[in-house]
């Protein structure tokens, strides 16, 4: 009996959250989280619980502007070393955009092991912004090259952590943000006091920042007076901006 050949896995792009528009002039792909090292398939519900509530609300949201929202469904659950498996899905995810709807911008917006995909992928044509929740970055090792940053140069960048994150440490964003910032002063993070790495306490005012820094940064809407104030400020205020409770009372 001859054998039959092992399916080639591939990344996908969900459908589009929410009624997707007539014309469209953006995209925002959405990264879940994932693991440090896995040969696994992610489960499809449980992989995209985290980035869904919120991708909806930036479906309603954006609609009448012409965003295209959509959670990207990775290959494998891992990141594994340089593999870097998932960050290659995103930059996949972008390809896919602009077959899709052309050349329009794309924001890249992950949580967990996703913002670090978001982080890594941004170097791609299509992306002008990226966003990265919570992100899962390696810990310093003289060992190994720094996380890169050189490929954030010309994006808007958002990083939001928790203080109280104990899944991915928050001094690691901090630090990279502040490498970051040295090449690319479009860059803020803010800090989500006593808040853990799901940002369960704050989550609308996190989502009202989402919403904000995505639409500002992809449809040239002028950004909420915190983030106006956070990306003009320097290094350290610049990235270590704490979240304020009435954040989502103050947008448009």
């Amino acid at each position: 009996m001859a054998q039959q050949a092992t399916p080639v896995r591939r990344a996908r792009l969900g459908r589009a959250l929410g009624p997707e528009p007539t014309a469209v002039s953006g995209v925002a792909l959405l990264l879940p989280g994932g693991d440090e090292i896995s040969g696994r398939r992610p489960s499809p519900l449980l992989a995209t619980a985290s980035v869904r509530a919120w991708g909806r609300r930036l479906a309603r949201a954006g609609r009448d502007e012409g965003l295209a929202t959509h959670v990207v469904h990775y290959r494998y659950r891992g990141w594994n070393g340089s593999e870097a498996r998932l960050a290659r899905d995103a930059e996949w995810a972008a390809d896919e955009a602009l077959r899709r709807y052309g050349d329009v911008p794309v924001c890249l917006a992950g949580v967990d092991m996703g913002g670090r995909a978001a982080l890594r992928a941004a170097g791609h044509e299509a992306v002008n912004s990226v966003l990265a929740i919570a992100p899962w970055l390696p810990a310093d090792d003289l060992a190994a090259p720094p996380e890169p940053v050189r490929q954030l140069a010309g994006r808007r960048v958002l990083i939001v952590h928790g203080t109280n994150d104990g899944r991915s440490d928050p001094e690691l964003s901090f630090r990279l943000a502040a490498r970051a910032k040295k090449a690319n002063r479009d860059v803020c993070r803010f800090e989500v006091h006593s808040d853990g790495h799901g940002l369960h306490h704050y989550r609308e005012e996190v989502a009202a920042l989402v919403q904000d820094f995505v639409l500002g940064a992809l449809f040239g809407q002028a950004f909420a007076r915190p983030l106006e104030d956070a990306l003009a400020a320097p290094p350290p205020l610049g990235l270590r901006m704490p979240l304020a409770v009435g954040f989502g009372k103050t947008l448009r």
